[in-house]
């Protein structure tokens, strides 16, 4: 271990670090000193018995994406180059302890059970792992005394980690915020960058420098309109309301996912009440679970595709929903950027169902557009998984007006029946 003239520090707000804890999560913004205080401990660890450490991230390409430096630079600091030996892959005690490097979303089930004898696992970068791969690794992890060690920079407070770990802590936890006022060690030089960020990247300022999650991803075509709604609580429980014609709107997809928003429209309002999202199913799957839900049930609405025979078939998405009782509509086709303007002037007129639209709002978030790697300017609209959501999204604005409550006698009330009457 490290001669007895070295002296080890961590920020006093890591004072629990080496207490054994099944997670320790430290979070926060940049400078607060958690990751080298988190190598530091783990090396003193290693060198104390022979530990097998895994250094984990969701995506490493090389190397150069892993912690490896950090551990390098922190075992010269405290003196341990005597006793780690260090490789381009790995760094290895002489008394048998290890620490190998690994991107979590290369595994699967059977190649992560290497894991299955590791005493620690630091996953680094944690805001960006997904569900899938926490969903693999922590039952992988069940060597007794075995130790989860989580460091992150909280990007949204919808990512899987932030509400597996911090908004839905787990037993036997460690959970501590830290920031760059918690390290008695700050630099001057990420001072400067600190003040300069708050003075002209307010926005933004919160979210680096105090670990505050964000609601809207960076660049999100939608941001500014879905803060304003997040803002205002309109993304609430919102009740069905059997007196409203229930509709549901489609984005057609088999290898990419198939969507379908449910709404209702009151007035001028409109309520996202439920949505579905999945792949590889048939539209008779489809519309068993729309039968299944207990609503209103008002119109189908197909985009333009909706009319294309399928050649396998020999019939079009809307004659097989219509031979399933469904009534249709078929949205017309429209350009996109016209689509985006329509769904921008939707949002004050949105409410949206907290639970039933989780997804959807990821969609919502996390729509961008695409960056040209020469210019670096943006283009169209990104195509990957949340694009689907949000193209559904658009064929919602551009029929939502003409989603009637047909046959429907209702007393209306003064305040538009907003509130109590349709929300929890």
């Amino acid at each position: 271990m490290a001669s007895k003239e070295t002296v080890v520090k961590f920020p006093p707000k890591l004072n629990a670090i080496f207490r054994p804890y099944r997670y320790k999560v430290f979070h926060g913004g940049r400078g607060s000193g958690k990751s080298w205080s988190v190598a530091r401990a783990l090396l003193i660890q290693s060198a104390q018995q022979p530990l097998r450490i895994l250094c984990a991230r969701e995506v490493q390409k090389s190397i150069k994406q892993s912690v490896h430096t950090l551990l390098v630079d922190q075992i010269q600091a405290l003196e341990l180059g005597y006793f780690f030996t260090v490789t381009e892959t790995e760094v290895r005690g002489i008394n048998g302890s290890t620490f190998s490097f690994a991107g979590l979303a290369t595994h699967t089930v059977e190649s992560i059970k290497s894991f299955e004898g590791v005493d620690r696992v630091w996953v680094e970068e944690a805001q960006t792992v997904s569900k899938k791969s926490w969903d693999i690794l922590i039952p992988t992890i069940r060597k007794p005394d075995s130790e989860v060690w989580i460091t992150l920079n909280p990007d949204l407070d919808t990512d899987d980690t932030y509400q597996r770990f911090i908004a839905n802590t787990p037993p036997d936890s460690l959970v501590v915020p830290i920031n760059w006022d918690d390290n008695p060690w700050f630099p001057n030089v990420l001072d400067k960058e600190r003040k300069h960020c708050l003075e002209n990247n307010p926005k933004d300022y919160d979210n680096i420098w105090n670990g505050k999650p964000k609601t809207v991803v960076d660049g999100a075509i939608y941001s500014d309109e879905y803060q304003t709604m997040f803002d205002e609580n309109r993304i609430n429980l919102c009740r069905h309301d059997p007196a409203l014609k229930t509709h549901a709107i489609f984005d057609l997809g088999w290898n990419d996912a198939m969507t379908i928003i449910i709404a209702q429209r009151a007035g001028s309002e409109c309520r996202i009440i439920d949505y579905i999202e999945e792949t590889h199913q048939t539209l008779d799957w489809y519309s068993n679970e729309l039968k299944q839900r207990p609503y209103n049930w008002g119109k189908v609405w197909l985009p333009h595709d909706g009319v294309t025979k399928d050649y396998k078939t020999g019939k079009s998405a809307q004659e097989l929903l219509e031979a399933m009782g469904w009534s249709t509509e078929i949205i017309p086709v429209g350009d996109v950027e016209h689509g985006i303007r329509l769904a921008r002037m939707l949002f004050p007129r949105l409410w949206m169902d907290k639970e039933k639209t989780h997804r959807l709002q990821e969609c919502l978030k996390r729509y961008r557009r695409s960056i040209n790697a020469s210019t670096n300017q943006p283009g169209g609209p990104l195509h990957d998984e949340y694009s689907h959501g949000a193209d559904a999204f658009r064929y919602l604005a551009t029929c939502v007006d003409q989603l009637k409550n047909d046959n429907i006698k209702r007393k209306r009330h003064d305040d538009g029946m907003r509130g109590g009457n349709w929300m929890n």
